[in-house]
């Protein structure tokens, strides 16, 4: 996976959005079309792709703000955990980001944890890791997981909203990335591209009194 060519970050927020696309079938997704829904539709069609899924690894405006513009553009379907699918449809002010939307389209297609989403020949299996959000979802694929909110450089999602929990988000990173091998890459949905390896010996969220947690 190319971080160049993969990765667009959208709005004035800079969440991450990925394509992610099968060479051989050209079938593709994009993971969280947080805005620009033209820009992201353009990126699409250099690639070559046809978007099979639209996933949304959770409901909050940075990172769906494009969605109806993309889902109106592909006719692809909307894949989101099955707890956090009924924001979708809220119209309401996000808390900390002062931003007000409509609802967006509704789901087609509603996860669990352990459901496996196949891209022509790639598999990604659903990890459920709520914390940041109820429904909060993260994609394990060969040697990667993405778009993992939850395990960005020296940082975590953020836990204040309505809904959030630091213990909950804790717990997800302990049992659903931390044991991970360390050459895994890391996709966050915000900033660069990171590992687990670093993310377990350097940030600080995931230190005890200076000890490595959750080798």
């Amino acid at each position: 996976m190319s971080d160049d060519s993969a990765k667009m970050e959208l709005g004035s927020f800079g969440a991450n959005c990925y394509i992610v696309g099968d060479e051989a079938s050209k079938e593709g997704m994009i993971i969280d079309p947080g805005d620009e829904g033209a820009a992201v539709m353009k990126q699409v069609k250099a690639l070559g792709l046809k978007i099979k899924v639209i996933l949304l690894t959770h409901s909050h405006i940075d990172h769906i703000g494009g969605l109806e513009a993309v889902k109106k553009a592909t006719g692809a379907e909307i894949a989101i955990h099955e707890s956090e699918a009924p924001f979708l449809l809220e119209t309401t002010v996000d808390a900390g980001f002062h931003a007000a939307h409509a609802s967006a389209p509704p789901a087609d297609r509603l996860l669990k944890d352990s459901d496996v989403i196949t891209i022509g020949k790639l598999k990604f299996k659903v990890l459920h890791t709520p914390g940041h959000t109820i429904g909060g979802i993260c994609l394990l694929g060969d040697g990667i997981v993405l778009p993992a909110i939850r395990c960005s450089i020296n940082s975590i999602g953020r836990a204040d909203f309505p809904g959030s929990d630091y213990d909950q988000e804790m717990n997800s990173i302990r049992s659903k990335l931390m044991t991970l091998p360390d050459t895994t890459k890391v996709y966050p949905g915000h900033g660069p591209a990171t590992t687990i390896g670093i993310e377990r010996k350097g940030n600080p969220f995931h230190q005890r009194d200076g000890v490595v947690a959750y080798k």
